[in-house]
């Protein structure tokens, strides 16, 4: 190692259980965040300053000025130009740390892509808001061997566990015959920001372990805390020995054609997907701006108003319908302005 990474890593390596040798498996390691949302943003962080090599991240969103109260990597600048967060968070990343690789990619996980989006990876964290996405990534780490880290967080409460396909427990084993997950979402009931960071860092404290060969470290339980209530619980799960997805490998999320649709957290809105067809932003602009008010365009997405709703088009044909939780209204009206 030489003698700048050796500064720039010291204190980590200092740590016994990592060393010169764990560091080194770490910088040689990649890792994908699905989900760059407030825990993803957050593990994004540790894990680059920590110096993992290869970091990709993916997420379907835009940032908004009511993400800043917990998503650490974004700022007003980043709202004001409604940036896609998966490229704010690529540029915020690697003005922390150049020597690694990060790349992120403007898209929503879906059967079709998670071959393409996840394979050859180390390592798959969840920063996702929704557990359609999360047995979607569930099904392919199972089928194809590849350790994950689920993380979820609401309201002051949170939750992670480590899941190592056959080794340990699967998302499916947990949450399809027990009741640990969150039903509830940060857009009824909102969300504070200590609480995604400490998940996060439980997250990327496994992840650091994984991705440096401490296996022996992990604990390989669920954990559960509270920080208004400042209760911690770690419960270990067993495994289903007739577990839909590890015990009789049906992987029905990832065989489906397509997802249904999403309502997203911090949102009142449904997100519509049309990945099959490219939009033309620019053309779109001149097109709908007699007609719609407060149109807003870059080289990501176009944004409009349809009072009371407001509209965000992706160049993939991805569009997220903002002030209803109707997918019928959404659909009715993406096929009136960018077409059927």
């Amino acid at each position: 190692m030489n003698p700048s990474f050796y500064e720039k890593y010291s204190r980590q390596i200092l740590f016994a259980a990592i060393g010169e040798e764990g560091q080194q498996r770490l910088l040689a390691s990649s890792a994908v965040i699905v989900g760059c949302g407030a825990i993803g943003a957050a593990a994004a962080n540790l894990l680059v300053r920590a110096g993992v090599g290869k970091l990709r991240i993916i997420d379907r969103d835009f940032v908004e000025p009511s993400n800043l109260q917990r998503q650490t990597l974004f700022d007003e600048a980043d709202a004001l130009a409604a940036l896609p967060k998966a490229v704010a968070a690529e540029r915020k990343l690697r003005s922390i740390n150049s020597s690694g690789s990060v790349e992120g990619i403007v898209a929503d996980l879906s059967p079709r892509n998670a071959a393409d989006l996840l394979a050859r990876f180390d390592l798959i964290l969840d920063g996702t808001d929704n557990f359609e996405t999360r047995f979607l990534i569930n099904d392919f780490a199972v089928q194809n061997g590849q350790p994950w880290i689920y993380a979820a967080a609401v309201a002051s409460y949170g939750l992670t566990m480590t899941i190592r396909p056959g080794t340990t427990p699967c998302l499916a084993c947990l949450m399809e015959t027990q009741q640990h997950g969150l039903e509830e979402t940060c857009d009824t009931i909102g969300v504070l920001g200590p609480i995604v960071n400490l998940i996060a860092s439980l997250e990327a404290a496994e992840a650091m372990k994984l991705l440096a060969g401490r296996t022996d470290a992990l604990h390989g339980r669920l954990i559960s805390c509270d920080v208004w209530t400042g209760r911690f619980q770690s419960v270990r799960i067993a495994r289903n020995p007739d577990c839909r997805a590890c015990a009789r490998r049906e992987f029905t999320y990832l065989e489906g054609e397509a997802q249904p649709h999403i309502t997203m957290c911090g949102r009142d809105s449904v997100q519509i997907h049309e990945r099959s067809r490219a939009l033309d932003l620019t053309m779109l602009k001149n097109r709908l701006s007699p007609t719609v008010s407060d149109v807003r365009h870059n080289e990501f997405l176009l944004r409009f108003r349809i009072p009371p709703y407001e509209m965000t088009v992706f160049s993939d044909g991805r569009a997220i319908l903002k002030g209803t939780k109707d997918p019928a209204v959404a659909r009715s009206l993406y096929a009136r302005y960018i077409g059927a």
